[in-house]
């Protein structure tokens, strides 16, 4: 139980289940036949449903009954590639046909073929077609979305797709991160200037977009097709001059020492890391990084070297869990779907998956202070949920038992069955 911050309440909820996330003794950190109060953006305070009552009467305030539904903190997507012009379906088909990634990628395909498209749309359709893909992932009680850019990959479009995310989190009832994913691909124009690219990405392009307040973290795609270790780490030093955090893709494809890379930087995040070292593990742990896994690329990909979630538990590192929503490798618009996979194909158990988007998703944003868990003081971003039990969250195959969400203490999404207001 919770004690209360003192101060009046706006709103309370009465009768739920409560799974705060919380880590301790309790799996999900759950409350039964709880309470929720909030004020203002924050939550004011959780504890027994009888206690709230009378707390409420004593304010004149009228509690809510949440008929036994299931309360989580509002789940957070930490990867995706949200905003991009086409799609890669043909790719899809030449995967299908035996073609990998890495010769779609050789051969001029892959997300270069994305830069071409993303480059030749306006801000516009741009910002249309990546709010349709917000809105699936809202309607299933996301509340936070990382955004990277990267599909760009000249000063003038990455500019354009961080706007257009920065848009996003202004115009919907949804939180949004922007990261600027410099470092993902070699554009064609730079073939025979690899160095002034990876200059130009690590200087003047970085210190314009974030003296714009574009920026909230860097990534960079450190892999044998994309970017080495020396040029991630250009971009690296260049964000912590500027007291940027940073993201890295790392060990999609082989190991090459990328996970140790972000260690050695403090990153926030190592993400997809199918191909990871015992060592590799224990750098990330010692560092305070989290692993995030993205198993709906490793499936459609139809990788056969998942993650070695035996060591990164082992090793004590965190585990968040996302979607990847790009258009080549993950076309996924699902977080549900995600911690379905994560638990069928990577065998995390239902509490680590639901951990993954919630509590460790938060740290992998550098924002665990703010969301992530129902907590007194955080924000009051909650998604309820017709559900018996929190792994059911995780089970489903299609199924989306999201009742109700509330964004910063505002409600935005309401399935039409009765739940008061």
């Amino acid at each position: 139980m919770q004690k209360s911050s003192g101060k009046a309440w706006d709103q309370v909820w009465i009768g739920a289940n409560i799974a705060t996330m919380v880590a301790g003794a309790e799996p999900y950190g759950n409350i039964r036949n709880a309470a929720l109060a909030v004020k203002g953006e924050r939550i004011a305070w959780i504890g027994p449903a009888a206690a709230a009552q009378s707390k409420a009467a004593a304010q004149g305030l009228a509690a809510q009954d949440a008929q036994g539904l299931w309360m989580t903190p509002g789940l957070i997507d930490c990867h995706t590639h949200l905003v991009y012009g086409g799609n890669r379906v043909e790719e899809f088909e030449q995967r299908l046909c035996g073609v990998t990634y890495e010769d779609i990628a050789r051969a001029g395909g892959g997300i270069l073929s994305t830069v071409q498209a993303t480059r030749a749309a306006s801000h516009d359709e741009l910002h249309r077609s990546a709010a349709v893909r917000a809105h699936r992932l809202m309607s299933e009680g996301v509340t936070t979305i990382e955004v990277k850019s990267g599909y760009g990959l000249e000063l003038d479009a990455e500019r354009r797709l961080l706007e257009v995310a920065r848009d996003l989190g202004k115009e919907l009832p949804v939180s949004i991160k922007k990261t600027f994913l410099g470092l993902h691909s070699l554009p064609p124009e730079y073939t025979a200037r690899r160095q002034d690219f990876v200059s130009e990405v690590s200087g003047p392009w970085l210190e314009s977009l974030a003296a714009a307040g574009l920026v909230d973290a860097v990534d960079a795609f450190c892999e044998t097709v994309a970017f080495s270790l020396t040029e991630t780490e250009r971009l690296l030093e260049a964000a912590r001059h500027l007291g940027l955090r940073a993201h890295v893709h790392a060990g999609q494809l082989s190991d090459m020492g990328a996970a140790e890379l972000a260690a050695k930087w403090g990153a926030l995040s190592a993400d997809h890391l199918e191909y990871l070292s015992a060592a590799g593990a224990r750098s990330l742990a010692a560092a305070g990084t989290v692993a995030v896994l993205l198993p709906a690329a490793y499936f459609t990909l139809r990788q056969q070297t998942p993650p070695p979630i035996a060591s990164l538990r082992e090793a004590g590192v965190p585990l968040a869990v996302a979607t990847d929503c790009n258009p080549g490798t993950s076309p996924c618009t699902s977080i549900l779907l995600a911690l379905n996979m994560a638990c069928t194909l990577f065998g995390l158990t239902p509490e680590e998956a639901l951990s993954g988007a919630t509590r460790h998703a938060a740290r992998a944003l550098g924002a665990l202070d703010d969301i992530g868990t129902l907590e007194v003081g955080k924000a009051a971003d909650i998604a309820f949920w017709r559900i018996e039990r929190p792994a059911e969250l995780c089970y489903g195959l299609g199924a989306n038992p999201c009742a109700a969400v509330v964004h910063r203490g505002k409600l935005r999404a309401y399935d039409g069955r009765r739940i008061n207001r």
